[in-house]
């Protein structure tokens, strides 16, 4: 018999849940919280909600919202000294995945020391973290309810994998209404990324039952309301459902891992300045290309649930229609078609090759992968 091990936070979902921020950190024991977060949520207005429920809640609080796009060590290392400095005791991220991935590798720094780079990899984690209370506002990277923090070494210019089960937040609280804020490129690109979360967590040597229900239930959703939750900012019912999605297959993906999409987008974020979702709509239909005869049954599922009629196809012929189906929402959401009309430059793609051959997120990936075949890849999406 296998065994199957599935983590996750406490989950808080629903419109003005965000609002109960503060209740939350008093129940992990919190009395000064450290809140991490960025500019775009300041300016929407967010931000000032979660600082309003901590002062209700009687709580102390200091605010730090220096990260930027890819979030870089040196901002998780002047976080974690003001954190020390303040002395707080628990830790708030609110925004993207970027706010999130930093407040949790602050955590990680205040409690066991050094430098982020220590904890490049599985489990080097050695010391219980501060109380974590997570806030996404799109939807998304799913980083509130995952084991992971990706942070960018700017001297090696390369992202790093940190994995770990005490990244896992203590409680995620997920409020659609906070997506109503969000531009419709924003809101296609997360979107994007959740599509990816799904289908590569689906597809995954570590998939397991547990898993599989929640990319399934990812995949459906997206295919049903990323392209309404693109057209209107106040779709309540899109984004409601784009919030569940996003939730969905952070459970997935943070249990299953990822697959060659992630790894091969890391490497680019290392060296360019890109939206991470905006990277992984171009490169998933040629991967999913790639994979596809590891597991087309798993590829003929992914067709299904993204709403084409299989009846009377092989494995292989559902598989290439989901992977056609991928590249039509992207082209009708307004999404990037290729890697170099984002700025990559292909000189740098034997590099990104080698970095992606080494990333965590490749250990998963279903079919055998090596450096050439990445650099094929990379080429196609160019």
């Amino acid at each position: 018999m296998m065994i199957h091990k599935f983590v996750m936070p406490e989950v808080i979902f629903g419109n003005h849940s965000i609002h109960q921020v503060g209740e939350s950190c008093l129940r992990l024991g919190a009395t000064n919280v450290f809140i991490v977060s960025d500019p775009g949520v300041m300016e929407a207005g967010w931000l000032e909600v979660v600082i309003k429920s901590c002062k209700q809640a009687g709580l102390k609080y200091s605010t730090f919202y220096d990260v930027t796009v890819n979030p870089k060590d040196k901002e998780v290392e002047n976080g974690a000294a003001m954190y020390i400095d303040n002395e707080c005791d628990a830790i708030i991220g609110i925004g993207g995945g970027s706010s999130i991935d930093v407040a949790k590798a602050i955590a990680i720094l205040v409690a066991n020391g050094g430098h982020i780079h220590d904890y490049e990899g599985v489990d080097k984690i050695q010391k219980p973290l501060p109380p974590q209370v997570m806030v996404p506002t799109t939807a998304g990277s799913g980083s509130e309810v995952s084991q992971f923090s990706i942070i960018l070494d700017t001297k090696g210019q390369k992202k790093m994998t940190i994995v770990s089960k005490s990244l896992v937040p203590d409680i995620a609280i997920v409020d659609p209404e906070t997506l109503t804020t969000k531009n419709a490129h924003l809101t296609a690109s997360t979107g994007l990324d959740v599509l990816s979360h799904g289908i590569e967590a689906y597809v995954s040597l570590a998939s397991t039952p547990l898993t599989d229900v929640q990319a399934k239930n990812a995949i459906t959703l997206v295919a049903q309301y990323l392209r309404p939750s693109v057209a209107s900012k106040l779709n309540m019912e899109a984004k409601t459902n784009m919030a569940m999605a996003s939730l969905q297959a952070g459970l997935s993906f943070s249990n299953a891992i990822l697959g060659a999409v992630h790894a091969m987008s890391h490497a680019i974020g290392g060296r360019f300045p890109v939206h991470h979702g905006d990277v992984n709509s171009v490169l998933l239909p040629h991967v999913m290309e790639y994979n596809l005869i590891a597991n087309p049954k798993k590829f003929a599922d992914i067709a299904s649930f993204l709403g084409i009629d299989t009846r009377g196809l092989t494995y292989m012929e559902a598989g290439k229609k989901a992977i056609d189906y991928v590249k039509e929402l992207a082209i009708d959401i307004g999404a990037p078609q290729k890697l170099s009309e984002m700025g990559i430059e292909k000189e740098t793609i034997q590099e990104m090759s080698q970095i992606a051959l080494n990333d965590a997120c490749m250990i998963t990936n279903p079919r055998d992968i090596t450096i050439e075949d990445i650099e094929e890849l990379f080429r196609k999406a160019w």
